[in-house]
């Protein structure tokens, strides 16, 4: 597996960049987890939208899945140039009918809920969920593949059911909306402490914080992670790849 950040803030992007959004690779299929703000723009340095598989998305706040629409504009103007295309999948949760009704453009996308309490197999990907703490209903990914496992957290507080979840994962891409000495968890978000032991309390190979915050100086969430974990530990910037 490969991943590719597109987006890494959370709330909204800073200039020139994206919120959450994350492009998975693996044996051709392309898989895009979550869709925010400016990641359709950002993506295109890497990949363009006809060439999606699938679409995976955590929740329905607009730093997730701001971006649905004009993906989907992309890929219906494509087509009226000549480009054939098959309809898109997107899956989400349907806990918000409204918002899972908005998935599905034409026959240019179509939702797909997928059910939290059992495996949803995507291409080459099985994709486990866990409901996370957090304003509105959520569901954090165990993604797997040819052996490999990526933990991806959405938006959470900590809490200790992430722990088996993240068992053992080649790579958590855990949110990180806070520092050390900031507690998150009315906001729903954790911060650098709780990645760090998140991170290794799970034995993870490596941990990726993501979901910045907008104040501070993001190099001190870094090191402060780093007094929890002692394995490898990176910030997610755009363009950041790794392979599982």
């Amino acid at each position: 597996m490969k991943l590719t950040v597109i987006g890494q803030w959370g709330g909204y992007p800073k200039a020139n960049e994206a919120s959450s959004g994350y492009l998975l690779e693996h044996k051709g299929f392309n898989l895009l987890i979550d869709c925010g703000s400016g990641v359709l723009s950002k993506m295109q340095e890497i990949l363009t939208a006809e060439k999606l598989h699938a679409v995976i998305l955590s929740h329905y706040h607009p730093d997730h899945i701001a971006d649905i629409g004009v993906l989907q504009h992309a890929r219906f103007i494509q087509g009226i140039l000549g480009v054939p295309l098959d309809p898109l999948p997107i899956y989400a949760h349907s806990d918000h009918p409204y918002e899972f009704s908005k998935l599905t453009y034409k026959k240019i996308t179509e939702g797909k809920a997928y059910v939290p309490q059992k495996t949803l197999k995507i291409g080459p990907f099985r994709v486990q969920f866990l409901l996370t703490s957090h304003p509105v209903t959520c569901y954090a990914m165990r993604i797997e593949a040819d052996g490999k496992v990526l933990v991806y957290t959405a938006d959470a507080a900590f809490k200790s059911d992430f722990i088996p979840f993240s068992k053992d994962a080649d790579l958590l891409l855990c949110e990180c909306n806070f520092y050390c000495h900031q507690d998150g968890r009315n906001a729903g978000h954790m911060n650098s402490y709780d990645a760090g032991i998140l991170a290794q309390s799970a034995n993870v190979k490596k941990l990726v914080l993501t979901h910045l915050p907008h104040f501070g100086n993001i190099e001190n969430l870094k090191k402060e992670s780093a007094q929890k974990f002692t394995g490898p530990i990176d910030l997610a910037t755009h363009g950041l790849t790794f392979t599982l």
